[in-house]
């Protein structure tokens, strides 16, 4: 008994509101790291529009980027050993495009 409440007091209770349970599409990721962040952005881009947006950010230590890494990796490898090898298909780079540059 003591052994029970003592894992329920270790859980840890997530809760998922609908608006963030619908999820947001994405077909490109965008990463940039600093000394202290990583940082991630999520774009959708659709076929004929010549303009995107970043539809989500997130913003990770290096340490949780590194974690992040190895849980895609492994989810990754679990899903190939159940329905065969991802492929990878070439795509001609993608010229971004972050507003307008400066001028001197």
């Amino acid at each position: 008994m003591a052994e029970e409440k003592k894992q329920k007091q270790n859980q840890l209770n997530i809760e998922l509101d609908d608006a963030i349970a619908d999820g947001v599409y994405s077909n490109l990721a965008i990463i940039n790291h600093s000394v202290s962040e990583f940082v991630v952005d999520f774009v959708n881009i659709m076929p004929g529009r010549p303009k995107s947006k970043v539809k989500s950010r997130i913003i990770l230590t290096p340490q949780h980027a590194k974690r992040l890494l190895k849980a895609l990796g492994d989810n990754v490898s679990r899903f190939e050993a159940a329905h065969g090898e991802i492929k990878d298909y070439d795509q001609p780079p993608i010229p971004l495009n972050f507003g307008p540059t400066g001028q001197a």
